[in-house]
């Protein structure tokens, strides 16, 4: 499969910010109460499932990773960023982490008992949605979970130039509304069984979404 074009852009940007974003970025126990709450809701559902280990989308320096697996969810994380993935190995030399794309993961079908992908499929362009939903699908295991979160927004594009740190990027994010991410997500295959939407406030600049769904047996 050709790599999408806007990925290089992706993991350029991320290669180049990653040291400040790894310092700026909040560990798990410092979220705020909801999205610690849908995280550990995750991590019950994919225990009490017992279908196997947990893919980290987008897993950047792996500190929700290792949050997972503080859990008890045996986790690894996967990134577009070789240098995301040098950080999180550093930091959690215990887990495993790997470079690889959501578009074309280098895992065997059924093998997944959960996914998560955490603030990590909105730099996707729309159209190209299904077909990172289609691998999510692929790769879970029947009765699996995903979760799924980031940022929505009335079909905004946002193009940063700088960001953390002030580092140069050259992605672009690409903000949905709910009801169609889980219109896709349910296209996909998967049965969406809960929705938070979380207003700005509580350290979210924008509104964001969360989402827990199933693929079925």
């Amino acid at each position: 499969m050709t790599e999408p074009s806007y990925l290089a852009a992706v993991r350029e940007s991320y290669d180049t910010v990653a040291a400040a974003y790894a310092e700026r970025v909040k560990n798990p126990a410092e979220l705020d109460p909801l999205s610690r709450g849908m995280l550990a809701a995750f991590a019950e559902l994919v225990r009490n499932a017992g279908r196997g280990p947990v893919a980290d989308l987008g897993c950047g320096p792996g500190k929700v990773t290792a949050h997972l697996a503080g859990l008890g969810v045996p986790a690894f994380g996967v990134d577009l960023s070789p240098k995301m993935v040098e950080l999180a190995r550093k930091a959690h030399p215990g887990l495993r982490f790997t470079v690889g794309s959501m578009t074309a993961l280098e895992i065997e079908d059924d093998r997944l008992g959960g996914i998560l992908a955490y603030y990590s499929t909105h730099h996707t362009p729309p159209e190209l949605l299904p077909v990172v939903f289609a691998e999510f699908h692929r790769t879970l295991a029947p009765g699996g979970h995903l979760m799924q979160a980031g940022y929505v927004g009335n079909d905004e594009l946002l193009r940063p130039t700088r960001a953390y740190g002030d580092h140069p990027v050259s992605y672009a994010s690409h903000l949905l509304p709910a009801d169609r991410l889980a219109g896709l997500l349910e296209r996909a295959g998967f049965t969406v069984t809960a929705r938070l939407v979380q207003a700005p406030g509580e350290g979210l600049k924008r509104p964001v979404a969360s989402f827990l769904a199933r693929k079925p047996e």
